[in-house]
């Protein structure tokens, strides 16, 4: 199996083919985006833990949270492509070919409590990818015990924030602009039909048991 939490992190393969998400998301964005871009910053990652055995026994998360404990040269690096990897990772796993808008009602509900509808809630996300100023994702999140939308420049991630992520958009110019060139609007749109809605509803579920057990 793939490693992707520990050194030496390896690229993980997706779980479906990258001509998968058409019409929506085409198939040389998704191969450029996972085997180069993603490549790049587990191969960075890699390179710069390289030399540091003291810490190549960290946790992806343990290299994120913790970045500002780093030695001065390896800190920005780290943050850089950790974050990149994670992010990465995040958003391609919570993709899917054969989305299922009845996978979620548990979260499902809790976005009805919270937005007061699932389509109030999906404007408010688009229009919060939109106002996102250059680089960066949009996170749907669970952050003290309340969803959240929120927006992360460059490779910041949840974590970062001690938020718990549930589903996110990659806002990067690469994501999208071979298909939409600059409508980041209409790339938007076509992600919301690639959501993988039964993820989300795992990584709510996850989230909520973590912060019970936390709390116990």
């Amino acid at each position: 199996m793939k490693n992707n939490n520990k050194y030496e992190f390896e690229l993980l393969q997706l779980s479906y083919n990258y001509d998968s998400l058409e019409p929506y998301i085409d198939k040389i964005t998704m191969e450029i985006h996972h085997d180069k871009h993603l490549k790049t910053y587990v191969n960075n990652l890699n390179n710069t833990l390289k030399n540091h055995p003291k810490f190549q026994n960290w946790t992806l998360e343990q290299l994120i949270y913790y970045a500002d404990f780093l030695p001065d040269d390896i800190k920005i690096p780290v943050k850089h492509n950790a974050g990149g990897v994670y992010n990465h990772n995040f958003y391609f796993s919570n993709l899917t070919d054969k989305q299922n808008l009845n996978a979620f009602p548990v979260l499902k509900t809790e976005i009805e409590k919270t937005y007061s509808s699932f389509e109030t809630f999906k404007k408010l996300f688009k229009n919060k990818a939109l106002s996102l100023f250059g680089s960066g994702y949009t996170y749907f999140v669970l952050k003290n015990n309340k969803l959240d939308i929120m927006n992360l420049k460059n490779q910041k991630t949840p974590l970062n924030y001690n938020a718990y992520p549930l589903m996110s958009i990659d806002l990067w110019e690469h994501a999208y602009y071979l298909k939409h060139y600059n409508n980041r609007s209409n790339y938007i749109d076509n992600w919301f039909s690639v959501v993988n809605y039964a993820r989300a509803e795992q990584n709510y579920i996850s989230a909520v048991d973590s912060i019970f057990i936390r709390k116990s």
